[in-house]
């Protein structure tokens, strides 16, 4: 269970801290829900159902310092995986965005950066889902990472960068 001022991370929302626990009736039951405040957007608050394990189990504890470096580390060592049908591609990312497991999100953001580059070769751009999908995997985890790091969110991509520098040396 998590408690008031924990900070979180909520789907697509991004950073939140929880700042309330509230009841509310509706049609003569009472629910309680976590009252999240997104960092990033100061005009969204999101109420989630305590007795929802479906939406709860999207609420996930922020990463640590070293939780990011230690995943920043280990990409390299991971596989490149284009999925070159459309439709098994989509859903894959859809899984992966939904489920905000951040090793997959970094994959992820990794086989688009990549593949972009190839297409970029040619003189040709990215498919305008898999672009949407890059968005917004970087939006979910970049947020997190610039929050955790105390940096500015379009910092988050070279800090990264130079993560890389420093563990090949």
């Amino acid at each position: 269970m998590y408690k008031i001022n924990d900070m979180v991370v909520y789907g697509n929302e991004g950073v939140c801290k929880i700042t309330d626990l509230t009841k509310r009736s509706f049609a003569n039951k009472v629910v309680e829900y976590y009252v999240l405040k997104p960092v990033y957007n100061e005009h969204s608050i999101v109420y989630i159902p305590i007795d929802n394990e479906e939406l709860v189990s999207k609420i996930k504890r922020i990463l640590s310092v070293e939780d990011i470096h230690e995943l920043i580390r280990t990409l390299p060592n991971e596989d490149y995986c284009w999925i070159e049908n459309d439709n098994q591609r989509k859903e894959k990312y859809r899984e992966i965005i939904k489920s905000g497991n951040r090793k997959e999100l970094m994959k992820m953001i990794r086989t688009l950066y990549l593949y972009q580059q190839e297409l970029k070769k040619d003189g040709k751009k990215i498919h305008a889902a898999d672009d949407k999908f890059f968005k917004d995997a970087e939006k979910v985890l970049y947020d997190e990472f610039a929050y955790v790091l105390d940096i500015e969110q379009e910092d988050v991509v070279s800090f990264i960068c130079d993560q890389f520098e420093v563990n090949e040396v």
